[in-house]
């Protein structure tokens, strides 16, 4: 009776755990100026939403209160992941959103940032920066890593794009940026598989293990260091 009664106590505590575990990412978007533009973060966050992505769109200026947010919301969910996006200076705020998510002790997973005009550097934080710029708009900024930086990031020109019309004003509105986006906000929910351990190899010409002679195994090699060099990667894309 007691194993019993034990068993049943602990399964809303085992079901809530299988829960957390399960938990997909969770995307955040700012708007830009007055945030009455931008729009185009509306219609990403629709797309998100039909493919069951949690995803909510802000005021570039609450982003302080939404880094409290997300942060105690990605704890109470076993860490699950957050994502954030914005464009203009909805793009300078998710810089500093996830500055200081990280300084809280839990990093964005993911930013993405659509022409950032006034914040060209990363600081101290962590997670995979995805920045979409035309330097060739009068607004878009190519991001560069600072000190204390503990992610990756690339920077994706878009200034070819501007002959097909893509601008400051459309390009979080690119449904190829679109795409993309959601791409790899996907990816973050996918399960990764455990690493297989490495394998022990015995040297086929030492003595066996019975004479008290060692055996010789190997190992995996050493993982490499988190990567923190910035890379550019052209791609042209279309806008609405």
């Amino acid at each position: 009776m007691v194993p019993f009664l034990l068993a049943v106590l602990l399964l809303p505590v085992v079901l809530q755990g299988s829960a957390q575990a399960q938990t997909g990412p969770r995307v955040y978007l700012m708007r830009g100026l007055a945030n009455v533009f931008s729009t185009g973060l509306d219609a990403l966050s629709d797309k998100m939403r039909a493919k069951g992505i949690a995803s909510n769109v802000y005021e570039y200026g609450a982003w302080p209160q939404l880094a409290q947010d997300a942060v105690a919301w990605s704890k109470a969910h076993g860490k699950a992941p957050v994502v954030i996006v914005g464009h203009s200076l909805g793009a300078d705020a998710a810089v500093e959103m996830a500055e200081r998510m990280t300084a809280l002790g839990v990093p964005p997973r993911l930013v993405v940032t659509f022409d950032p005009v006034g914040v060209t550097q990363v600081g101290r934080s962590g997670g995979r920066f995805v920045n979409y710029y035309q330097s060739n708009n009068g607004f878009g900024k190519r991001l560069t890593t600072g000190p204390g930086f503990s992610g990756v990031l690339v920077n994706r020109n878009e200034d070819a794009a501007a002959a097909q019309g893509l601008d400051h004003f459309n390009i979080e509105k690119s449904d190829a940026l679109h795409r993309d986006v959601i791409a790899m906000v996907q990816a973050l929910g996918r399960a990764k598989p455990r690493p297989k351990p490495a394998p022990v190899v015995t040297d086929p010409a030492a003595p066996s293990a019975s004479t008290g002679a060692p055996v010789v195994s190997g190992s995996a090699p050493a993982r490499p260091a988190a990567e923190t060099v910035s890379a550019t990667l052209p791609r042209p894309a279309g806008s609405n």
